[in-house]
């Protein structure tokens, strides 16, 4: 089963509570109606519920192995300032200012338990953070130093909260540090469990080696 399989499982069962509930409220015998009114109201909640789960899945794509989650390019504007221009593998982007001589990306990864691991359900990723570093220490300490959080915003509730420990298992896995430079391309891997960054052009290849 795909990633995105899951969240459509979920939308159909979403319908078919939706639609048992609907038939326990409307139905004509009232024999035990306080309990089928409640029964009902409770099935159309969880419907609710898991119609925004399947809707908060959607805001993460499917990690495939050694498959690029994001390219990241690099343009200076002055010293130690650039805009970084993180482009998903569906064309999506975006530019982020960051400062300092070296960037990190952190994905957010989600695995699944249970059922749908059974099933072969694959994991899903959504890009957490981008943030600058200093080299020098005193820099580090004094200047202003530039994180951004470019994760979708949650609908209702979060996946990575403890509650959701049943269905799934979240972990933060980060790119080492590398040095920005203008004009520098990188890609970010996912390599047994853990990101690495590799330069695409010879301006990221030669920052890795100064």
């Amino acid at each position: 089963m795909s990633f995105t399989g899951v969240p459509i499982v979920l939308i159909g069962l979403s319908l078919l509570l939706v639609g048992l509930g609907a038939w326990l409220l409307l139905r004509q015998q009232w024999l035990l109606q306080w309990l089928k009114g409640s029964a009902g109201l409770l099935l159309v909640a969880l419907a609710v519920c898991s119609a925004l789960y399947a809707m908060n899945l959607y805001s993460y794509r499917e990690l495939k192995p050694d498959a690029p989650v994001a390219t990241i390019s690099f343009r200076q504007l002055a010293p130690q300032s650039f805009v970084a221009t993180v482009a998903l593998p569906d064309g999506e982007s975006h530019d982020y200012a960051l400062s300092g001589d070296l960037w990190q990306l952190d994905v957010r990864v989600v695995h699944w338990k249970g059922l749908f691991a059974l099933l072969g359900a694959r994991p899903g990723y959504q890009l957490e953070r981008i943030q600058g570093r200093y080299l020098a220490l005193e820099h580090q300490r004094s200047r202003e130093r530039a994180s951004h959080a470019i994760h979708r915003p949650s609908l209702g509730f979060d996946l990575r909260g403890e509650q959701h420990r049943l269905l799934l298992d979240t972990a933060l896995l980060s790119a080492a540090y590398l040095p920005m430079a203008d004009g520098a391309i990188f890609q970010v891997v996912p390599v047994a469990g853990q990101l690495e960054g590799r330069p695409l052009n010879g301006v990221a290849e030669s920052a890795m080696l100064e």
